[in-house]
Parts: structure tokens; C-alpha cells; sequence
């Protein structure tokens, strides 16, 4: 457990990084930089709490970027363009947030002698389109050049590698995290669970890309904070990349509806339309390094997440 720790957080409004707030505030100072784009921040139970600072900002902004990490002992560098809608519209943006946003965040970190970690959010997309049991050291894939979904694996890859140049030139205490279909309470965005869950307890149609085929393993946000906090903590962590999810949770999207249909007793039609891009054919972890070398092991079965999201979707929304 941290204690008196100063934890900058990058795309701090975020989902994930709401739940990373709520686990170290009470012991720590948090200063959340984000444009806003996304907010989970706000209407939280955090949002005025007395050792929690705001900053509005961009990672595109380097000297502000700079000067707001200034004292900061722990920089967790989740800002990024996700969802494929959003890569679709903007590929241009997608590429310069994830790619020059995440260089300016290593430059400011080594600026500021960031002394305790620097933890990069990279995706599990790196693994390219038929992705079984991929462990870290699998080789990673750039896709067709111009293919959207790609832009978007390409973009976070690079500033993977550049990550671990820093690790290795300037011994910047690095780690990169690669997470698996996250999803849980307060998730905003495109996340096909959420949309799945959001539609089920209206009893609207559900819209699957494509045939349905696709497999995912789906991991529940608090068995990914807990080993996100692992590589923070864990100095064993440091100059390592890691896989988070569930390897257990193992569904095809297809079946994905239809377990949120029966587990929510929910009188929703499920039809099938055009994917907007080529799609992830299968996409499941080994996630055997963060066990053996972190002691991790995901908790939360498909759908008791299921039952939990619903929950506080229906309370919430």
C-alpha cells in the first residue's frame, strides 16, 4: 500500500483511472491532467475530495504537461484515443495523442526525474488479429497501413517501444500494461459490454459486427486495478510489459449477447450488421507472467461482472 505518494494520472477523468483514484485517495495526493473529452471524474464520489487536484489539460501540451507532473513520485500515463468509432472518424488525431501525447509524457517524466514509476498503457490490439493465449514476448503486429483499427494498435505500440527506450537509455522505472477488455461500474465509451448490458435492461435490440464469431476474454475492473496497483507497487514490475485480463472469461461476442440476454432476463432481439473495420478474429491472454511474476490472478467470473455492471448501470444511468 502506498502512503503520502504524489500520483499523476494522465487521462485522469477516465474510467479505469477513476477506479485507480478511488483505491489510493484516502492515503495519497492525486492530481488528475485530462482535456474532459471523456469524464467519469466528475459526477464520482471523488471529485471534491480534499487531496485530489485537477488539472485541465492535453498531453499534446508538452510545457504544460511538464510543469503539472512537476513533484510527482508515480506517473500513470492512461490518456490515449480509444474505440474504433472514434479511430474511424479521427486517425490523424488517434495517431498524434498516442504516439507524440505518450512521448511528451516520457519527456516530462525524465524532465521531472520521476523516481518511482512510469506506468504506459499500451492495448492488447498489439497482438494483431488472431491473438490465443499471447504472452508478452509474442511478437506484435502492425496490420495494413491505412487499415483503421491498426492505426490504433500501431500508435500505442510505438509508444510501447518508446517506453522501453527510456527504461533502457535514462533508466526511467517503466512499466507498460497491456489490458484485455476491460470493463465493470462506471465504464463510458464503446465498450461492447457496457452497450450489450445498457440495451438489455431496456430490452432494445443488440447490433453485433459481423457474424459474432469473434472471441474476447473479458476482465472486470477491480481484478484489473488490482494488478494495475501490483505493477505499481511491485519493483519486479519495473522494465516489464504485462498482460491484465482474465483468461477464464472466454466468450465469442455472439455469445457475449446472449449471456447478457439470459443473465438479465432481458426480451432483447440480437441482429447482425456490417463490422465498421476488420476486425480482432480472437483475442485471449496468457496471463501466466503477472501470476508468476506479480502473483496475480483475475477474481470475477463473466457473470457475476455482468450482474455487478448491471447493477450500478441501472442505478445510474
Amino acid at each position: 500500500m502506498l502512503y503520502n505518494k504524489n500520483i499523476f494520472i494522465t487521462g485522469g477523468a477516465g474510467f479505469i483511472a477513476n477506479n485507480l483514484i478511488r483505491y489510493y485517495i484516502e492515503n495519497n495526493n492525486i492530481i488528475v491532467y485530462d482535456n474532459f473529452h471523456r469524464d467519469t471524474l466528475s459526477g464520482s464520489n471523488y471529485a471534491k475530495h480534499p487531496n485530489l487536484k485537477v488539472i485541465k489539460g492535453d498531453v499534446l501540451d508538452v510545457v504544460l504537461l511538464t510543469k503539472s507532473m512537476a513533484g510527482a513520485d508515480i506517473v500513470i500515463h492512461a490518456a490515449g484515443i480509444a474505440g474504433i468509432d472514434t479511430v474511424i472518424i479521427n486517425p490523424v488525431h488517434t495517431m498524434q495523442v498516442n504516439m507524440i501525447g505518450t512521448a511528451n509524457a516520457l519527456s516530462a517524466a525524465q524532465t521531472n526525474d520521476i523516481k518511482d514509476r512510469f506506468v504506459d498503457f499500451s492495448t492488447s490490439e498489439v497482438f494483431g488479429s488472431m491473438a490465443f493465449r499471447s504472452s508478452e514476448n509474442d511478437v506484435t503486429v502492425a496490420g495494413s497501413a491505412g487499415e483503421a483499427r491498426w492505426t490504433y494498435a500501431v500508435s500505442k505500440l510505438a509508444g510501447e517501444h518508446l517506453a522501453h527506450a527510456y527504461y533502457r537509455q535514462y533508466k526511467l522505472p517503466i512499466v507498460t500494461v497491456r489490458p484485455f477488455n476491460v470493463y465493470g461500474p462506471g465504464q463510458t465509451g464503446e465498450g461492447a459490454l457496457q452497450i450489450f448490458i445498457k440495451r438489455a435492461l431496456k430490452n432494445e435490440t443488440i447490433k453485433i459486427d459481423g457474424d459474432g464469431n469473434q472471441i474476447r476474454a473479458w476482465c472486470y475492473i477491480d481484478d484489473f486495478i488490482d494488478c494495475l496497483v501490483r505493477c505499481i507497487e511491485d519493483p519486479k514490475a519495473i522494465g516489464q510489459s504485462i498482460n491484465i485480463g482474465n483468461a477464464r472469461a472466454v466468450i465469442t461476442i455472439l455469445g457475449l449477447a446472449q449471456t447478457v440476454c439470459r443473465v438479465l432476463k432481458s426480451d432483447s432481439k440480437i441482429v447482425h450488421v456490417p463490422p465498421l473495420s476488420a476486425d480482432i478474429a480472437i483475442r485471449i491472454p496468457s496471463v501466466d507472467k503477472a501470476n508468476e511474476v506479480l502473483g496475480f490472478k483475475a477474481k470475477v467470473d463473466l457473470e457475476e461482472g455482468i450482474l455487478k455492471t448491471a447493477g450500478w448501470i441501472a442505478n445510474n444511468l
